[in-house]
């Protein structure tokens, strides 16, 4: 049998010490009704050093020190659970391999990221994807926006804003998207807020969270008229106030006929994974790239975002920053690898499943309410009808 190299295990063993000193903050408190404060935080840093205990209390001591300000309520750090200690220990074992010899490194990050990679595609049905990992969920469009301007602009390496100044960007984005992102996006790229479109939602026919494909398609032809460039639409498969899902297909017939990208994000893309989809979200399977945030999906802590994309010029991609040619990079990806082999294929489905089961329980119940409001609502009405005409 092989045995554990005795550093792996060691720095394993010292991750569990470490939460359960900081789980265990809750029944030392009971014990002891001493409360920390600011005086309690070490001014100067000591000379001769301390151990890991006392600087473990110290971090401790930061992070219940002022609960009595906040509620008489004691606060109880969150149980991440094993899954979460596997995430947790990538960021540690991250650290340990980029000491390795070039080589050695090379090797172990390149299987590392094939390995992940591979298995989030067949995860989600997402063929021939390539995949960045990144911490800021709106980076991984970031780049694909940079990646797509790259693309589209033949002399932007070389003539940088000059060539976006004579046939300016434009990127289209729901009414529904999410608060902020038009605007980040420009900071970020370095755009006017006029290169941001925002597509107005369906009012009269349909659901008011999804986009209105029609009005889209003549937004699109009088940019494209105006000497502008359609570059890239934000789709959503799950909207932040609602959780609809945009017409997927018929938005990538447009973006086709325009030969404009089409990124979806949204927490319905989690259901890829299951084994019935609905139509719908299956359709985000062809968009040309899709956000996944399998931390909030899966209730892992500290693991990145992922953003699938599909693109055939390497060099491009490292010219947008989805790729790296240095290897520490590809260690981001490390804290998904433990965790998805810990849970394994039935334990993912199974977490996904059984969200699905609880948000549609949750519309039941809501709708349940909405109908006993509406009952109560109609009944008041008639009363005041009827004691206006004196009844």
């Amino acid at each position: 049998v092989d045995m554990v190299d005795p550093t792996l295990a060691e720095m394993g063993k010292n991750l569990n010490e470490a939460m359960k000193m900081l789980e265990d903050n809750q029944r030392k408190e009971e014990e002891n009704e001493k409360r920390y404060t600011r005086k309690d935080i070490p001014g100067p840093l000591q000379g001769s050093g301390q151990d890991m205990v006392s600087i473990l209390q110290l971090v401790q001591n930061l992070m219940h020190g002022e609960e009595e300000e906040e509620s008489s309520q004691s606060y109880r750090l969150q149980n991440v659970g094993e899954q979460g200690h596997m995430a947790l220990l990538g960021h540690s074992l991250a650290a340990y391999i980029s000491v390795l010899d070039r080589e050695r490194l090379r090797k172990l990050t390149t299987r590392i990221l094939s390995d992940t990679t591979l298995w989030l595609c067949r995860l989600f049905r997402y063929e021939n994807g390539s995949a960045y990992y990144h911490e800021d969920d709106r980076e991984g469009l970031l780049k694909i926006c940079r990646l797509v301007i790259h693309t589209r602009y033949e002399d932007y390496t070389v003539e940088g804003f000059n060539v976006l100044y004579t046939k300016q960007p434009v990127i289209y984005i729901s009414s529904a998207a999410r608060m902020g992102l038009g605007q980040a996006l420009c900071n970020q790229l370095g755009l006017p807020l006029s290169c941001m479109c925002r597509v107005p939602c369906n009012t009269m026919f349909g659901s008011q969270h999804q986009m209105d494909v029609a009005l889209l398609d003549r937004l699109i032809k009088d940019d494209a008229e105006s000497g502008k460039m359609p570059l890239l639409l934000v789709a959503n498969a799950g909207t932040p106030g609602a959780g609809h899902t945009d017409k997927l297909g018929r938005l990538k017939e447009l973006c086709e006929q325009y030969n404009m990208w089409l990124h979806v994000e949204g927490v319905n893309l989690a259901t890829l994974a299951l084994g019935y989809v609905s139509s719908s979200v299956l359709a985000a399977t062809k968009c040309d790239s899709m956000t996944l945030t399998l931390g909030s999906w899966l209730g892992l802590p500290a693991v990145p975002a992922v953003t699938l994309y599909r693109h055939e010029d390497p060099s491009l991609s490292l010219a947008a920053g989805l790729t790296s040619s240095q290897p520490v990079e590809k260690l981001r990806a490390l804290p998904l690898w433990l965790s998805l082999q810990y849970l394994g294929h039935d334990g993912i489905v199974e977490r996904i499943k059984h969200a699905s089961q609880l948000s549609q329980r949750l519309l039941e119940n809501l709708k349940n309410l909405d109908f006993i409001k509406t009952s109560v609502q109609f009944a008041f009405n008639t009363l005041i009808v009827q004691l206006s005409l004196g009844y």
